[in-house]
């Protein structure tokens, strides 16, 4: 990969991240609402004198341009992200870092399985179409590429949680549980993340099969396959070491842009599973009009999704070197 592209790509990053920061800090000041009633919360009667006390204390009284905005961006480029006014003055860094772990569990785990058994159904399928597989395996991922997260979890909840009574309902762990040790912890987790896991994996595994099995089969007609054939290659490696390979391209976008994804799937499925995540305090945020965790969480998934575009293109540069060109 040459210093050129990888430098195009760092800059394009860079300029993308900026612009989001930008966009935070107007989008969310736009907003109609008055931060500092909200921080006083419902004391009735409030004087005058202690709105600008409350204003001032917060920066609220100086100008948008240049004075907040200027602050915004260096305490932004310090990892400052200000104090959330639903928790009283607690760093909006505190509470994202708090409300990130499940997320990343669910979401990263649930995008593992779906990419693993995603890929490897549609490579499957593709290889052998017109089969019984074939046909069984596209079905399914049509369906479940098209049944929205909430539907699906709600189906799972009802089934497995309220009418088998095999996993709870609700929440990371047991309220009010001592754990003899940390594997009983682990277990106990475990043992709630399930049903979230298994709606996060499903809700993603069909559109993997079904971009995979598309990309397969354009594969299939391909000079260097009939190539790699009349050499006397078993189907087994042309498989492995000539097709998957080239089909995996669209895949790796996908993924990319699938991060995108997250705060909308995060919501739905921690909604409906009350799962302490990043989707949960989402609709907190909003419920409480705090705009400081909202920017947080904004600024976080928007940088994520840069990043991992960024990954995506490097990753480009490796497998296909005509984009490096």
């Amino acid at each position: 990969m040459s210093l050129r592209y990888l430098a195009r790509r760092l800059a394009s990053a860079a300029i993308t991240i900026l612009l989001i920061v930008i966009l935070n800090f107007v989008l969310f000041r736009m907003m109609p609402g008055s931060p500092e009633r909200i921080l006083l919360g419902r004391i009735p009667n409030v004087s005058g004198e202690v709105v600008a006390a409350t204003r001032e204390r917060w920066g609220l009284d100086k100008p948008l341009f240049p004075d907040q905005f200027v602050a915004y961006l260096a305490a932004t480029a310090q990892g400052d992200l200000g104090f959330s006014y639903g928790a009283r003055g607690r760093p909006v860094t505190d509470v994202l870092l708090q409300k990130l772990g499940p997320t990343l569990l669910l979401f990263g785990l649930g995008e593992l399985i779906a990419i693993v058994l995603g890929l490897a159904l549609g490579a499957y399928s593709g290889w052998r179409r017109g089969g019984v597989l074939d046909h069984l395996g596209n079905g399914l991922s049509l369906i479940l590429y098209s049944t929205p997260y909430f539907l699906l979890g709600m189906a799972l909840l009802l089934i497995f949680a309220t009418g088998l009574g095999w996993f709870p309902t609700f929440g990371i762990d047991t309220v009010g549980r001592v754990y003899s040790g940390p594997l009983d912890q682990i277990a106990d987790i475990g043992f709630h993340l399930a049903l979230p896991l298994a709606t996060v994996a499903l809700g993603l595994v069909g559109q993997y099969s079904i971009l995979m099995r598309s990309s397969i089969v354009e594969t299939l007609s391909e000079d260097y396959i009939t190539t790699a054939r009349a050499k006397g290659l078993t189907e087994g490696r042309v498989l492995r070491t000539h097709a998957i390979p080239n089909a995996l391209l669209p895949a790796v976008t996908l993924i990319a842009i699938n991060l995108g994804y997250v705060v909308a799937g995060a919501i739905t499925v921690e909604v409906v599973f009350n799962w302490p995540g990043l989707g949960t305090l989402t609709v907190d945020a909003l419920s409480s009009r705090d705009f400081p965790v909202l920017q947080g969480v904004f600024l976080l998934l928007s940088v994520g999704v840069v990043l991992a575009n960024l990954v995506a293109d490097l990753t480009y540069g490796i497998l296909d070197p005509r984009v490096r060109t």
